[in-house]
């Protein structure tokens, strides 16, 4: 026969607190980062790379992350903790001068790898859901039944420095990239892996932060239920608003007009805020 504890779930209408059960995501491990990636090779698009052969100058405007791919696998010799391969997809633009010409926009792919190990406590139990298919293709439901997720949180890279080389210059110039059809078929034009006269090379400093999930089932108070004070609207008209009286309630930027200054540190330098 199975137990039950009395007080585990108390649900009493005349009392002011009552403890619900509740299925929730529990975080075993995280860690930032904080990565200065230097020297990433840009892959270009056959257009771009055809402004780059004949530019004059190349400077490089923005990088955006697109995706990040994680993969997660035990560690061997321990199974506490796993190691979770992460790689990230930036979209790379520059501007190109080519003669005396205004500057022509150029984009590209980089490609930066990084590995983590965390804690992701030992599970021996076999978690199978309802939306389970276990005559999937890959044949791998069964083997990450028991895994922890990892999630990935990260900004928009900031671009530090680039440069330019002519392909003689470049000591390794094998491509090691894998980039899979999705990230392709977010360029209008084919990625050029190799050829060209020259490449572009990035330093992006990245901030990152990793953790690991594992589901949990845990009991928490509850005093009083959630009810929306926001009244629903059944028109479109309901839902406009005098853009003037919007505009007054918006407090005036006074800090932005005022130029900033300097913040002396300890050692007599400064730095602006």
């Amino acid at each position: 026969m199975s137990e039950q504890t009395s007080d585990a779930l108390r649900c009493d209408p005349s009392g002011q607190s009552q403890a619900l059960s509740i299925h929730t995501q529990k975080i075993t491990d995280s860690c930032r980062d904080k990565d200065c990636i230097e020297d990433l090779r840009v892959y270009l698009t056959c257009g771009s790379q055809q402004l780059l052969d004949s530019a004059a100058n190349v400077r490089v405007r923005s990088a955006e992350l697109l995706y990040t791919y994680i993969d997660v696998e035990p560690v061997a010799f321990d199974r506490n903790h796993y190691c979770i391969d992460i790689t990230f997809y930036y979209r790379i633009l520059a501007d190109a001068v080519v003669g005396s010409c205004r500057p022509t926009a150029l984009y590209g792919l980089a490609v930066f790898n990084k590995r983590a190990v965390l804690c992701g406590e030992d599970s021996r139990a076999h978690i199978f859901r309802s939306d389970t298919r276990i005559s999937e293709p890959d044949g791998l439901t069964k083997v990450y039944a028991n895994r922890p997720t990892a999630v990935v949180e990260a900004l928009d890279p900031i671009v530090l420095s680039s440069k330019v080389l002519d392909v003689c210059d470049c000591a390794n110039d094998t491509v090691t990239a894998q980039i899979p059809g999705g990230i392709r078929s977010l360029y209008d034009e084919e990625l050029m892996l190799s050829g060209g006269q020259r490449r572009l090379f990035v330093t992006l400093g990245q901030f990152s932060i990793v953790r690991l999930e594992r589901d949990a089932q845990i009991v928490v108070p509850v005093l009083e239920y959630s009810i929306p004070s926001k009244e629903c609207c059944d028109s479109a008209n309901c839902c406009t608003e005098d853009p003037c009286e919007m505009f007054s309630r918006i407090p005036f930027p006074a800090q932005q007009f005022s130029p900033t200054g300097c913040d002396r540190q300890t050692d007599g330098s400064c730095s602006c805020t």
